[in-house]
């Protein structure tokens, strides 16, 4: 089922148009990208890990900590949105 969206141009493309990138792109950018920018830096710990920690603590809320989850979480969540569509197709 394809839903129709406007675009920013106030443009209508469907929602298979919009995400047809992530199916161009090779899987294998996806993992590199989450296990490179996704996990860095890797020491003492993934900084991913650490705002999750900090998230679910309850002391996530600085405007720069915020960047750093949505910085180190967009290679994963890019990285899922691509299996889920490999899989569905």
């Amino acid at each position: 089922m394809l839903h129709s969206v406007t675009g920013w141009g106030g443009d209508s493309m469907t929602y298979e148009s919009k995400m047809s990138w992530i199916d161009r792109m090779p899987l294998l950018l996806f993992v590199a990208a989450a296990l490179t920018l996704g996990l860095a830096p890797f020491v003492p710990e993934p900084h991913l890990w650490e705002k999750l920690k900090m998230l679910v603590a309850g002391t996530l809320r600085r405007p720069l900590d915020l960047f750093d989850l949505v910085l180190h979480a967009t290679p994963w969540l890019l990285l899922i949105a691509k299996v889920i569509r490999m899989l569905t197709r």
